[in-house]
């Protein structure tokens, strides 16, 4: 199994940083993944803008030079790790600025007849780890659902993406929000996944 890991928080001296360690140190263990990557995108500078125009097209974005290398991550990927914290009740707007680039069309995705695309990355897998400060069940009770629906059917199921798995985390700035055992259960799910 290849493992790409999408790391979304400016801060490396933080829980969601530690979340990280523990995705890595259980991969390393795990002798079912063979090879690791990493993309921190703070580190790496990512531009989240979506910038087109008439000589930069919305439906060229699939050959745009300047994200190639992080095309080539997730075609190389089986499994993808998403580690980020969810602010107003969804993803941070990096991560959202590099889905609104990577997963576009004729790369993620292919417009057909009917009501549905063909999804492109079929027989991936994602992992979403998100944390936040509120309770656990806010974003289910509260919104809804909101976090779940927009990256699991908005997003993974429409670009062929079918088996995904969820870690909402709440609580995460209070003392009594079980962080150390939030972090070893990462660690265990990771080193004794099989697929």
């Amino acid at each position: 199994m290849k493992m790409l890991i999408i790391y979304t928080y400016p801060n490396h001296n933080s829980l969601n940083y530690a979340f990280l360690q523990n995705v890595i140190k259980g991969s390393k263990q795990n002798q079912r993944i063979k090879e690791l990557q990493v993309l921190d995108l703070y580190e790496e500078e990512f531009n989240p803008l979506l910038l087109f125009n008439e000589q930069k097209r919305r439906r060229d974005m699939h050959t745009d030079p300047n994200i190639e290398k992080y095309r080539q991550q997730i075609t190389w990927a089986d499994k993808i790790v998403f580690i980020y914290p969810i602010w107003w009740g969804r993803p941070p707007a990096m991560l959202l600025g590099y889905i609104d680039q990577l997963f576009a069309s004729n790369f993620a995705y292919r417009d057909k007849k009917g009501l549905f695309p063909e999804g492109l990355l079929k027989g991936k897998s994602v992992i979403c780890i998100s944390t936040m400060k509120g309770p656990t069940h806010y974003p289910f009770l509260w919104l809804y659902n909101a976090h779940k629906i927009l990256m699991k059917r908005a997003l993974f199921n429409f670009v062929g993406i079918k088996k995904v798995k969820f870690f909402e985390f709440g609580n995460m700035e209070s003392p009594k929000g079980k962080q150390m055992k939030k972090l070893e259960k990462i660690y265990n799910y990771i080193n004794k996944l099989e697929h």
